[in-house]
């Protein structure tokens, strides 16, 4: 139980293999095909980038609400700029997630906000910004010649944007596990007073993490907008619950502290497996809320001390 708590790819790692697991017992011949590989991959594109920036501000015990509105908002604003040039819309999505991210860190860190307050008026300035720039309807994307490329097959199960996605990832969990900006957010969420007394620059890394976050929501929504070949002010406003979900799932804590990427990917991609699963075997869409939520409390009791104590006292009397 303690292993299982304590590595940060244990227990995603777990939770993985089990939602792939019990589908395939369920019905492997449906659930074990390329079509729900290359499904789930999707899914993992569509949520993993705004999991993995939103775990990260998780990590150092703060909470990125702001990432609904900029994933919309994001969206709206690459096929607004980009019906000729498919790069000026992404370069301009990503500009902007890069630059309100980054507004709102130096908000939190320079007035000494809660996270929770300054993006939660963040969603409501970019779902506001979304609607203007889409004057309040939905928008087609005639460009249809990247719409179809982002979506094509690469390699069977993978596309475009499950490979950015992907290499995102990679990138991340490298500059976590190698280098000290790694080190240092761990110690932000564990201890924040503490790091600070170590010499940690808590007040950049807090700014960049929710940099980041801006980013990877504004890359995921315009990639999204982009395959789909529309942009809604409102069509993409469901990533949120899924997106905190994969973090806890990935071992990241409300707390702080713990978590790591490669960690968020696996739950991440254990929503996507499960959603994709339940589709191959036909199983009505309510099933797969029924299965997080249960999955989710799991991890809840497997991540409280209090029953972590009592296994341990009991270990101790049987031996």
């Amino acid at each position: 139980m303690k292993r299982l708590r304590d590595d940060p790819h244990l227990r995603p790692l777990f939770v993985l293999a089990a939602c792939a697991v019990g589908l395939a017992l369920v019905d492997a011949r449906d659930f074990l095909t390329v079509a729900t590989a290359a499904s789930s991959l999707e899914t993992f594109a569509t949520i993993g980038l705004v999991a993995l920036g939103l775990g990260l501000t998780m990590m150092i015990r703060e909470f990125d609400l702001s990432v609904v509105g900029m994933y919309s908002m994001a969206g709206c604003i690459a096929v607004v700029m980009g019906g000729t040039y498919a790069w000026l819309g992404l370069a301009c999505a990503l500009a902007a997630g890069l630059a309100a991210g980054l507004a709102q860190g130096w908000l939190i860190v320079r007035l000494r906000l809660g996270s929770v307050g300054v993006t939660l008026g963040g969603l409501l300035v970019f779902a506001g910004i979304a609607y203007v720039v889409t004057e309040n309807r939905a928008l087609p994307y005639e460009n249809m010649e990247v719409a179809l490329g982002l979506s094509a097959p690469v390699g069977g199960i993978f596309s475009v944007r499950s490979i950015v996605a992907i290499a995102i990832f990679a990138a991340a969990a490298l500059v976590i596990g190698l280098t000290r900006y790694g080190r240092d957010i761990i110690a932000i969420g564990s201890d924040r007073r503490a790091a600070m007394t170590a010499g940690v620059n808590v007040d950049a890394l807090v700014i960049g993490i929710f940099g980041f976050s801006g980013f990877c929501a504004a890359l995921s929504g315009a990639l999204l907008s982009y395959s789909l070949a529309s942009a809604s002010p409102a069509g993409l406003s469901d990533v949120i619950v899924p997106a905190a979900a994969a973090a806890i799932l990935g071992g990241v804590s409300l707390a702080g502290g713990t978590g790591r990427p490669l960690g968020i990917a696996m739950g991440v991609l254990s929503l996507a497996v499960l959603r994709a699963g339940f589709n191959a075997v036909g199983a009505p869409p309510y099933v797969n809320e029924v299965a997080m939520g249960t999955i989710l409390l799991l991890v809840a009791v497997l991540d409280s001390t209090y029953l972590a104590r009592r296994l341990q006292g009991l270990v101790r009397r049987v031996h």
